[in-house]
C-alpha cells in the first residue's frame, strides 16, 4: 500500500494579478508535484475575499471565506508562502489571512490550521533583495502558531526579469534554490507526518 501523497496549501500573499510571487509559488508547486508528487490546493486570496478580520464580525457570523480558508489549511500537511514585503514586512492579506485562519471554531483543536504543519517561504520583488525582509516577520508569526518553518527560503530580486512566457524562471542556479525551498519542506512533512 503507497503511502498518501503530502498536501500542501500554497498561498500567495500578493492580490495582484500577474503577482511575481504568485508566479514563484505556482512555480516552486508545480516542481513540488512533478518531483515530490505533492498534493497541491492553491489559495488564492483575491478569490477568498477575506473581510479585515473583526472580533464583532466572527461573534455575528463566522464568514464563508474564512471557513473555506480554514478547511483548506486543516486538510494540508504543509503550507508554501510567497510573500512581497510591504514597508519591509508582509502583506495585509496575508495577515488577515493568517488571523482569520487561526480563530478556533466550536469543536477544533486550537491552532488546527498551523500546530505542527510544515512551512516553506518564499518572496519576490522587483527591489535586489527580493522580499527577504518580510520573511523575517512571516516566520515569527508562523512560529508562533506552532508551524514548523524550515530553515532554507527563498528571495527573488528583480523578479520582473526572472520568469520566461510560461512561468518558468530563466536562471538556472536561481530555479535550484526556489526548488530548494519546496524539497525541504516535502523532506520535514515526510519525517513528520
Amino acid at each position: 500500500m503507497s503511502e498518501k501523497p503530502i498536501r500542501i496549501a500554497v498561498i500567495s500573499g500578493s492580490l495582484r494579478k500577474g503577482s511575481f510571487n504568485t508566479l514563484l509559488a505556482r512555480y516552486v508547486a508545480n516542481d513540488m508535484k512533478s518531483t515530490g508528487g505533492a498534493e497541491i490546493n492553491i489559495v488564492s486570496l483575491s478569490d477568498l475575499d477575506l473581510p479585515m478580520f473583526d472580533e464583532d464580525l466572527e461573534a455575528e457570523a463566522f464568514p464563508q471565506s474564512a471557513l473555506d480558508l480554514k478547511k483548506s489549511l486543516i486538510a494540508c500537511d504543509a503550507i508554501l508562502i510567497a510573500s512581497p514585503e510591504y514597508n519591509g514586512s508582509f502583506s495585509g492579506a496575508l495577515k488577515n489571512a493568517i488571523d482569520w485562519a487561526s480563530r478556533p471554531r466550536e469543536g477544533e483543536e486550537s491552532l488546527a490550521c498551523f500546530k505542527g504543519k510544515v512551512g516553506g517561504l518564499l518572496a519576490a520583488s522587483p527591489g535586489a533583495i527580493g522580499g527577504l525582509r518580510g520573511l523575517r516577520h512571516v516566520r515569527q508569526v508562523l512560529t508562533q502558531l506552532h508551524v514548523v518553518v524550515v530553515p532554507t527560503e527563498f528571495a527573488l530580486g528583480t523578479a520582473h526579469g526572472a520568469f520566461d512566457d510560461d512561468g518558468n524562471l530563466k536562471d538556472e542556479r536561481t530555479a535550484g534554490l526556489a526548488k530548494g525551498v519546496g524539497q525541504a519542506v516535502l523532506d520535514m512533512a515526510s519525517k513528520i507526518r
